[in-house]
């Protein structure tokens, strides 16, 4: 009941002065309101890359020219290799027998026409048939090309469910005739939607037979290379044998590096988290300034607050108030000023972070831990801030606080 009536009396004290009280809060608020909207969209864009961007799976990895590129050194030596061709392909499906599945893919963009109905800049890729089975590629109607097919250079497509909505409407497009920057193409199969990675449209998207793709386009152009191996904990030998494969077809002496470049489902998590990581802890040092400028104001509002309230305590004290009840009175303010900061920068942070995911491609997910974090952290401000003044508070002596003006 002591600590009720305490808690009652610290909450009035503050609901007295509402304008200093919220400037006091200004601090926290902001340093709240920055954690809360970077955590959430950090692990929105986490969760997003885990769900869509890593799509090889853990048995699986990309061949490439480029691979993955961390700066400009490794970029200018990765253009002057030479492209990964057919040849190639064909090589590590006949010789790697850690290997399941082999498949090939390149991309570009096309326009894409349907009678009267155009659709510019569409991303078109040359895949051989086993792509579904290596990018787990799921079919909302129709079919994929087959071995056959694709053997055979026929000139049939597999289409994404916006090239569908945006040509066809409510047609059903299997059957029918599409022209690929002129070319014909019968369409035997509609892709499920997949929705946008950081902006990039998975759905305006149309794969053709890879060998239909050369005949039509030309074949001078690197391949990246899908390979799915048998097992996860089987990748590292896969991936040992493209590699002497690849090496021997392009008579790569012992101490040089290797002509290409290795992607993996482990190797884009990692490169992203240590882009987010980085970007974390940027965001955290500033917050942290926010809050400690915040604990700071606190502070000095509080001890402005005692000496304002001298006369009170004093009255308090003489009727038989004990020191222990002020400091936790004062105390009580500090940490009620910090965390109303902290709710308040948490409602705004997230509704920054929800503002950000409406207007922009990033992802955001706010999670309740994040949110009990936050409040858990300005609370301990508030009490780091209210420490200091609440002592001094207790301290005085009744007879010298009803003597004060």
């Amino acid at each position: 009941m002591i600590h009720l009536e305490t808690f009652r009396i610290a909450l009035a004290s503050l609901r007295a002065h509402p304008l200093r009280t919220f400037l006091t809060l200004l601090g926290v608020i902001i340093g709240v309101t920055t954690v809360v909207t970077v955590v959430s969209i950090i692990a929105g864009l986490n969760a997003y890359i885990e769900d869509k961007v890593l799509t090889l799976g853990g048995d699986a990895f990309v061949v490439s020219r480029f691979g993955i590129i961390r700066g400009r050194e490794e970029f200018i030596e990765a253009f002057k290799r030479p492209d990964l061709t057919r040849r190639d392909m064909s090589a590590i499906e006949k010789l790697c027998n850690e290997c399941v599945y082999v498949g090939g893919d390149l991309a570009a963009s096309r326009g894409i026409r349907y009678e009267d109905q155009r659709l510019p800049d569409t991303q078109v890729h040359g895949a051989t048939a086993n792509i579904n089975e290596v990018q787990s590629l799921e079919l909302e109607a129709g079919r994929f090309y087959s071995d056959t097919e694709e053997a055979g250079a026929r000139p049939v497509a597999v289409i994404g469910s916006d090239v569908k909505a945006e040509l066809f409407g409510e047609l059903d497009p299997i059957g029918r005739i599409v022209k690929i920057d002129g070319y014909p193409y019968k369409i035997v199969g509609i892709l499920e939607k997949k929705g946008s990675i950081l902006g990039q449209n998975q759905d305006k998207v149309v794969y053709v037979p890879l060998s239909t793709w050369e005949k039509n386009f030309g074949s001078r152009r690197t391949i990246e290379i899908i390979v799915k191996a048998r097992g996860k904990e089987r990748l590292s030998a896969a991936q040992e044998q493209v590699r002497q494969i690849v090496r021997a077809r392009r008579h790569t002496p012992y101490a040089e590096r290797d002509p290409f470049g290795f992607v993996t489902a482990d190797a884009l998590d990692t490169l992203w988290r240590g882009i987010s990581a980085g970007a974390f802890a940027l965001m955290t040092f500033i917050s942290s300034i926010s809050l400690a400028v915040g604990g700071i104001v606190i502070m000095n509002i509080m001890l402005v607050s005692v000496a304002e309230r001298t006369q009170e305590i004093g009255v308090r004290r003489a009727v038989g108030a004990r020191s222990r009840t002020i400091q936790i009175q004062f105390l009580m303010e500090a940490v009620i000023m910090a965390a109303a900061g902290g709710v308040i920068g948490v409602l705004i942070g997230a509704g920054v972070a929800r503002l950000v995911e409406a207007v922009s491609p990033l992802p955001v997910a706010i999670r309740p831990q994040t949110v009990l974090a936050a409040i858990g952290l300005a609370t301990l401000v508030g009490i780091a801030s209210g420490v200091f003044p609440s002592i001094k508070a207790s301290r005085l002596q009744p007879t010298e606080a009803l003597r004060s003006e």
